[in-house]
């Protein structure tokens, strides 16, 4: 039997975490709706047994979790604008979907579960860098629903004595992560129009500043909370990030030369529920799980250009 499940695992972070775990030879199951994520995604993951199914159902919950010791919660309804065009939908693919697992987990006798929480619990909150003490203040309908995945999840370690770990994610980027939706994470935008000589666009004024994180340093920080000893992280959360930030107006200067695109972004009004700025505190991170950056944002952006540069638009 598998002994990790990757929720998520077409998504570009689960993805990610499934291809780590195939990689050191362990027995991996994922799933799958295809609402956020791609068939193509799975190339290369053929080792991994895989179940396409929607976890809003509690039976496939049930059969994903079964003799399962481990797993990785990534399927979410990502991103803010989608959120607040369609709030009950989020809540559905965020919050439902969650405490389905986790009942079905408790169940099943999973021994742990790791949760991906999202920077936006913060809100616009004006202390710099953000750490976990902070109280929660969030803006969208994707930050209230990822912040009560995180109480669910933190619930079960609480009262049921299941082994709950939040990893609060800040700005991924990375290969196989969507340029195509309008809902899509802006350095993969800027990474594709760049690319085909297209003009991107910041909303804002481009001072926004993000604690970009590329996806290695968020599949090597589940890699060690899955490892870590229970007294030491279940029922904790921490911030998973680089420490450091910068604005929407640097990245594109980065992604400019990475990718010798000549010309200038266009601006647009500043979107409903963005927030200004984000940077991270990662002590605590640091010290639960020995949990440090292992690449930086530059080489993070070169890597996914160059990943980008190799993939057809649209597939």
């Amino acid at each position: 039997m598998p002994r990790y499940l990757v929720t998520g695992a077409a998504g570009f972070i689960g993805r990610s975490i499934a291809s780590a775990l195939l990689a050191r030879g362990e027995t991996v199951r994922g799933v799958d709706s295809f609402i956020n994520s791609k068939r193509s995604n799975l190339v290369g993951l053929e080792a991994m047994e895989f179940i396409e199914g929607d976890l809003a159902d509690p039976a496939t919950c049930a059969q994903v979790c079964s003799g399962v010791e481990i797993i990785f919660h990534e399927a979410a309804l990502g991103s803010v604008p989608r959120s607040l065009a369609d709030p009950v939908t989020t809540n559905l693919n965020c919050v439902n979907t969650t405490l389905n697992l986790l009942v079905a987990a408790r169940a099943a006798g999973v021994r742990r579960v790791i949760y991906a929480g999202s920077s936006s619990a913060y809100g616009d909150t004006p202390t710099l860098p953000k750490h976990e003490e902070l109280l929660p203040n969030p803006i969208s309908p994707y930050a209230v629903a990822k912040l009560a995945g995180e109480h669910y999840v933190r619930s079960f370690a609480r009262v049921y004595g299941m082994e709950t770990v939040v990893l609060r994610y800040f700005n991924v980027f990375g290969p196989y992560q969507n340029p195509s939706s309008p809902y899509s994470a802006v350095l993969a935008v800027f990474c594709r129009k760049m690319l085909a000589g297209e003009q991107p666009t910041i909303f804002g004024d481009g001072e926004h500043s993000r604690d970009f994180t590329y996806v290695d340093n968020v599949v090597h920080a589940n890699l060690l909370a899955a490892a870590a000893p229970a007294e030491k992280v279940s029922g904790r959360m921490m911030n998973i990030a680089t420490g450091s930030r910068i604005t929407l107006n640097q990245a594109f200067e980065v992604a400019r030369e990475l990718t010798g695109y000549s010309g200038k972004p266009a601006y647009a009004p500043a979107r409903a529920g963005d927030v200004r700025a984000a940077q991270a505190d990662i002590r605590l991170a640091g010290e639960l799980i020995g949990y440090k950056p292992v690449v930086d944002f530059r080489e993070g952006l070169c890597r996914t250009v160059e990943w980008y540069r190799t993939v057809p638009a649209g597939a």
